[in-house]
């Protein structure tokens, strides 16, 4: 029986729905990066800026699907002291003003209980959950306590992912379905693929919940080109990561005023064009 009264997938679906941008724009923070107070400050800095819903990462020792940016800063993070309990209070805290959607691995799930951790999140404010390693196969647990809870259990589709295999995720889907660009881990890259369009439209036919893209998107102009392909929301992790870890590269002198000003340049390229301005 669940124990919030709004659940996180009304949240989410609130979210998208009044985001007042062409998608809603969904940063990654990575939680204890550089420090857990940082990165409170870096989520805040998020919102301040435009963020309709915040992706919380989990550091974690193997990170399978991320790429080296955001590896080396979870690597950080754990060296720094970040733990599971410290990640949950920066996720209460973003919680009061945005959905949060925490990011983590299979095994974090279930070395404590899939029942006893869904319910950690539950108490924390978490509006969604991410596990890109855990399959479709061995999510029917997972996705009981989510529903009980009031947690949307978000799955993860790829270019490569089967039509049979894309209608049975899309179909259990809660919160958004989360459509990665490419085959590959996480990263920035020059361009999105030509096919862009067909992977998003693959994705919204297989669900009734909207749909995101994530992987490779680090500019305002391949978030404007991933809404205007069809888009309902857009992630951006390694460049706000990597602004984090440098905040010199965007002339700021700390984290979360490098990510910020980043966040804010990507909800502006988001922004619905004007009809009655000038090109």
């Amino acid at each position: 029986m669940s124990t919030v009264e709004t659940t996180g997938a009304e949240r989410i679906a609130e979210a998208f729905a009044h985001t007042g941008k062409r998608a809603a724009l969904m940063p990654y923070v990575m939680a204890g990066f550089p420090t857990l107070e940082q990165s409170l400050r870096i989520g805040e800095a998020c919102v301040h800026a435009g963020a309709d819903v915040i992706e919380l990462g989990m550091p974690y020792s193997d990170p399978l699907a991320d790429g080296p940016v955001i590896h080396d800063a979870g690597t950080r993070a754990l060296a720094a002291g970040a733990n599971v309990a410290g990640v949950l209070e920066v996720a209460r805290a973003l919680a009061a003003s945005v959905p949060v959607a925490l990011m983590c691995y299979a095994n974090m799930v279930f070395a404590p209980g899939v029942q006893a951790f869904v319910e950690r999140l539950a108490r924390a404010g978490v509006s969604g959950l991410i596990v890109p390693d855990l399959p479709q196969e061995e999510a029917a647990e997972t996705l009981a306590a989510c529903d009980a809870c009031g947690v949307a259990l978000i799955p993860l589709v790829a270019p490569t992912t089967t039509p049979e295999r894309l209608a049975a995720i899309g179909a259990r889907a809660r919160g958004f379905l989360y459509t990665v660009s490419v085959v590959g881990t996480t990263g920035e890259r020059r361009a999105l693929g030509e096919d862009l369009s067909e992977i998003l439209a693959r994705a919204k036919a297989s669900t009734s919940v909207p749909v995101a893209i994530g992987f490779g998107i680090s500019t305002p102009a391949q978030a404007r080109e991933a809404a205007e392909a069809g888009a309902d929301g857009v992630i951006v992790g390694t460049r706000l990561v990597r602004a984090a870890g440098d905040p010199s590269q965007v002339g700021q002198l700390d984290a979360a005023g490098a990510v910020g000003l980043v966040v804010e340049e990507l909800a502006t390229g988001l922004a619905p064009t004007d009809r009655g301005s000038a090109s």
